[in-house]
């Protein structure tokens, strides 16, 4: 058989099979199970995709960190004044409210020195009245004084003038008796010359001789009353002096009132002082008794006999109601969290979940905390996730019945959308 034959026979055989109707092969179970295949593997596909969609959605909707704990302030209670604990009000792990006496410290001391305040208050403010009436009094003194010294000193100024015309006058008498005093001695001498011829009688001589005694007294007399205008000029002169000095100091009246005030501010700032004093011992007797500063439960550390000093931690109270989450997320996940976002809380102590909202992020990581931060400056650098303090609060009514304790481990969830 040639080639051209082989090849004939070979189609004949090929279209063989296929010349059943066309009808019954579009209908054939293999070409419906082909048309469903070709339907479904579109379909799955998409419903995969959508899925796919919504299993992205929903993941990416939260985020949620197992590095979290349960946190509060707490509030550490210290003794203000040193001193001896007679009373503690409070057990270990008891429910205080906020002004209640947790501690009683001994009051003796300072009740004595809150009555020695008050005294030195008081003897102070007595001090500060007397100088302030003394002030006006003094004004008026210096003033009256030195109108008064200034008429003193005219009042001597005359006396002196007066003594001067005196002892003038004095000295003119003198000056006088001197003259009749050489006439009567004259008249004496001649009348004795006359009497030893017998020219005039004795008792014209006896005259002469008395006149000249008389003269002579009165030349005594008028040296004497001279003496006497001079120690009277001498004795003005003296009040004159002392006129002036009364006045130069009637003239530091002013400086005397000046001084006079200044006591009074000063007595005045010795009572602020001595007040200021009172009310810090007032301060100290109420320091003797320690109360909560805030509601919450006692942790104590002191007992009746101890021996507290200032700055002392005798309790710490832990307040309960003011609790709130601290979530250190990875950076990596902080890329969409904003405050404000709602917060699930799983406890793991009770299995119990609470709910909340993102409150604020810190300022910086963890690490940065720390006593010793991380130096990344080395060669020997290897990168690693930081994580950031979350402060989760939770909502009101939460934890009602006070269930969380700080330092609890909880796993918080950040729905972002």
């Amino acid at each position: 058989m040639n080639m051209a034959e082989q090849n004939a026979s070979a189609t004949v055989s090929e279209e063989a099979p296929n010349s059943t109707p066309p009808s019954q092969g579009r209908y054939s179970p293999e070409a419906r199970r082909k048309r469903r295949r070709n339907i479904l593997i579109p379909i799955i596909a998409a419903v995969v995709i959508v899925a796919g969609l919504f299993l992205w959605r929903y993941l990416s909707s939260y985020e949620s960190t197992d590095d979290a704990q349960v946190d509060v302030h707490l509030y550490p209670v210290s003794a203000r004044i040193s001193g001896y604990v007679v009373k503690v009000n409070v057990g270990d792990n008891q429910w205080v409210e906020t002004g209640d006496v947790l501690v009683e410290i001994d009051p003796t001391d300072y009740q004595v020195a809150l009555a020695q305040a008050q005294s030195n208050l008081a003897n102070s403010e007595a001090t500060a009245r007397s100088l302030n009436i003394t002030v006006p009094i003094t004004s008026v003194n210096s003033t009256s004084q030195l109108s008064f010294t200034a008429s003193g000193i005219e009042d001597a100024r005359a006396a002196v003038a007066a003594a001067e015309k005196q002892l003038a006058a004095a000295h003119q008498q003198v000056e006088a008796a001197l003259a009749n005093d050489v006439n009567a001695q004259d008249n004496l001498h001649r009348y004795k010359l006359l009497v030893e011829r017998r020219e005039v009688s004795q008792q014209i001589y006896d005259q002469a001789l008395a006149t000249a005694k008389a003269s002579t007294a009165n030349v005594a007399a008028s040296q004497a009353n001279e003496s006497a205008a001079q120690q009277v000029v001498q004795q003005t002169q003296s009040r004159l002096i002392q006129a002036n000095a009364n006045h130069e100091y009637a003239q530091t009246g002013p400086q005397q009132v000046s001084s006079t005030k200044a006591r009074v501010q000063a007595a005045i700032a010795d009572v602020q002082e001595k007040r200021a004093l009172l009310q810090q011992a007032e301060l100290n007797l109420q320091y003797t008794k320690i109360i909560a500063p805030i509601s919450g439960e006692v942790t104590k550390t002191v007992v009746v006999g101890l021996n507290v000093q200032p700055g002392q931690q005798m309790l710490t109270v832990v307040p309960l109601r003011d609790v709130y989450i601290t979530a250190n997320f990875k950076e990596t996940q902080m890329k969409h969290m904003r405050p404000g976002q709602p917060v699930e809380i799983h406890v793991d102590s009770s299995g119990r979940d609470y709910k909340g909202k993102v409150d604020s992020v810190a300022g910086a990581t963890g690490p940065l905390f720390s006593v010793l931060p991380p130096e990344n400056a080395t060669g020997n650098y290897v990168k690693i996730v930081q994580r950031i303090p979350v402060k989760v609060v939770l909502d009101p009514g939460e934890n009602r019945d006070l269930q969380l304790r700080p330092g609890m481990s909880v796993e918080p969830t950040v729905y972002l959308r």
